[in-house]
């Protein structure tokens, strides 16, 4: 939404109103929400570990949740964590964040990085990261937000959206009843408005509500609680935990959980991290989104932008280990073209993808294409051993070597017993366990009946020409193909089910220059004769599950997966080890109810009985 100004401050022309108070929008932020939910007292009374979640209808400038920030800082102890989740249906462009954001320079720190993470954002659900306080933003309609968030997770509410008598529909009876079921029992309630219908509307869902002296100009506002008093998070955290695997989705979930201030020790096979299918020299980072949005396509989306904020934290771009050098899908085929259609006929923001045509597309590439499509801006590739080593990099043991044969349960969670490389016998306990081992898990019982298909795939490391070299960006079509680095040309990739050979094949470095034929034949023109037979690559086995959607999630109690990403790990991973650390420790979770339950491995298994 566009960002007007009258008076030195924020308005919005859509509703007729002002962001904050002219007074002063700190202090107002203050006196209201943080003050009228009784915040510094609850936060510095936080149990060591402790979890306090936040909900605000309206994130507007990011005010409530930079000034909520700030104070956890200031008083929370440094083990507890603070969950914040916010509804906006207009999120602001991020010039005019910026610029709202400068009216504060107390707050500098905690804007630029909210800043950063702004260009990351998707529709619908975003969750990032600053430190031990998480960001859970639903850029959507309150009415259909609310009800997809899980119940009875919320201790305070920021009710902040703009007027009601300009905005009733964010305060209306349906929303309310929201809030009450999101709410545990004595959750709070503040809110700048003392509007008599708004009142009646909170009391009726079972707020307990009274009229309080307001701020500034304001006589009066409002503050409540829901039911009778309870408890900021009465659950404890996992005291360990134990994650099988050491590719992509095992050290996202290591790091999820160690994030959380949680012991981890994470077992591997072989004797290095990312010895499977995360051990490619280079991994693109490719989302195909739909214009459906089902729970797969929903999940991608999110996972892309979380990938991308988890990315930035703990693998800069340098150009080396990660290069943000943007990515084309090029519309190459009739169901391209129609896919890409109907996505053009959907609001997306430009930070996330454009769409190009052919000298657009040639343009961004630095060579000919004979194709638009989609322009990714933040695209690019990784390297994706150094990627696992970086998300393991603080708070988690490392155990290579280390092969898991049993599971079993115990009083206090999990016994996970197996073998060493040299052939030693070792068992460990642990109150959380996270199976992510791909077609590996098959081998452990409680993961026997998960339908896991092995699919191998090959890549070709071609030799870059004068004339590839001036390809900037990576190019996807019916495969990829990305630019040089140190004077090769990575090509990928193929697909075979069921064949778990790791041999390289002259016919599949065949088949990935065909593939680059038919979407970029310019660029199959520009990398000249290639004598396949002594073309380097590498083969992989990924794993995969019906209907494409990983799982992830709960299995039995206290066992939990990350399995079958297939060609999307990059993405995928962070978002899911962030959903099964949430789980662990019922915070709130950063994907929607419907896309969690299509995910959950005890749902579908349950689906299939």
């Amino acid at each position: 939404m566009t960002l007007d100004w009258r008076d030195g401050l924020p308005y919005s022309s859509r509703f007729g109103d002002v962001y904050f108070s002219a007074d002063s929008g700190r202090e107002e932020t203050r006196h209201v929400f943080l003050n009228g939910n009784r915040l510094p007292e609850r936060f510095a009374a936080l149990r060591p570990g402790q979890c306090f979640t936040l909900g605000e209808t309206g994130f507007g400038t990011g005010l409530n949740f930079l000034s909520a920030w700030e104070l956890f800082e200031q008083t929370a102890p440094a083990s507890a964590t603070l969950d914040f989740l916010s509804v906006e249906k207009f999120p602001l462009a991020e010039d005019d964040l910026r610029n709202a954001l400068t009216l504060w320079p107390a707050l500098q720190a905690q804007a630029e990085a909210l800043l950063h993470a702004w260009r990351r954002r998707v529709p619908g659900w975003n969750r990032w990261s600053f430190g031990r306080v998480r960001l859970t933003l639903i850029l959507d309609d309150i009415a259909t937000a609310l009800p997809e968030v899980q119940a009875e997770c919320v201790d305070a509410w920021l009710l902040d959206g703009f007027s009601p008598a300009k905005n009733p529909e964010m305060w209306s009876p349906a929303v309310m009843a929201e809030l009450a079921r999101i709410s545990r029992h004595g959750a709070t309630l503040a809110t700048y408005t003392s509007a008599g219908w708004v009142r009646r509307n909170l009391q009726q869902a079972g707020f307990t509500v009274e009229r309080v002296a307001g701020f500034g100009r304001k006589r009066e506002m409002l503050r409540g609680t829901f039911g009778a008093a309870g408890d900021a998070h009465p659950f404890s955290r996992p005291s360990n935990a134990i994650v099988i695997g050491g590719g992509v989705a095992g050290c996202a979930a290591a790091h999820a959980l160690a994030q959380r201030g949680i012991p981890v020790t994470l077992l591997e096979a072989s004797a290095q991290l990312a010895s499977g299918a995360s051990g490619n020299p280079r991994g693109i980072l490719h989302a195909r989104f739909s214009a459906g949005m089902n729970p797969l396509h929903r999940f991608v989306l999110a996972a892309y932008g979380h990938a991308l904020g988890l990315l930035d934290r703990v693998l800069p771009i340098d150009g080396t280990l990660r290069d943000e050098c943007g990515l084309l899908q090029l519309d190459f085929s009739a169901a391209e073209q129609q896919r890409i259609g109907r996505l053009a006929a959907q609001d997306w923001p430009s930070t996330l993808m454009q769409f190009v045509d052919a000298q657009q597309a040639s343009a961004h590439a630095g060579m000919t294409m004979r194709h638009g499509g989609l322009w990714f801006p933040a695209g690019g590739w990784i390297v994706p051993t150094a990627y696992c080593e970086r998300l393991i990099a603080s708070g988690v043991n490392l155990l290579p070597g280390h092969t898991a044969a049993t599971l079993s349960p115990t009083t206090g969670g999990w016994q996970v017993s197996g073998h060493t490389s040299t052939g030693q016998r070792w068992q460990l306990d642990a109150e959380v366990i996270v199976v992510a081992c791909a077609q590996a898990a098959r081998q452990l019982a409680p993961c026997a009946g998960l339908p896991l298909t092995p699919v191998r795939g090959q890549i070709s490391s071609v030799p870059a020409t004068p004339a590839s070299q001036t390809l900037r960006a990576v190019v996807c079509g019916d495969g990829y193909c990305a630019p040089a680095l140190e004077g090769t040309h990575v090509l990928g990739a193929t697909h075979a089910f069921d064949d778990e050979s790791l041999d390289l094949r002259a016919e599949d470095h065949a088949a990935n220059l065909a593939r680059l034929e038919t979407f970029a034949p310019e660029l199959r023109t520009a990398l000249g004769t290639i004598d396949i037979d002594p073309l380097a690559g590498r083969a992989a086995i990924r794993c995969s599950a019906p209907g494409s959607l990983p799982f992830v999630g709960e299995i039995q109690p206290g066992l939990y997966c990350s399995l079958a990403h297939g060609t999307r790990g990059l993405l995928t991973a962070g978002l899911s080890g962030e959903l099964l650390a949430a789980l662990a420790c019922r915070d709130l979770l950063p994907l929607p109810q419907p896309v969690v339950a299509a995910l959950s491995p005890h749902t579908r298994q349950k689906r299939r009985n």
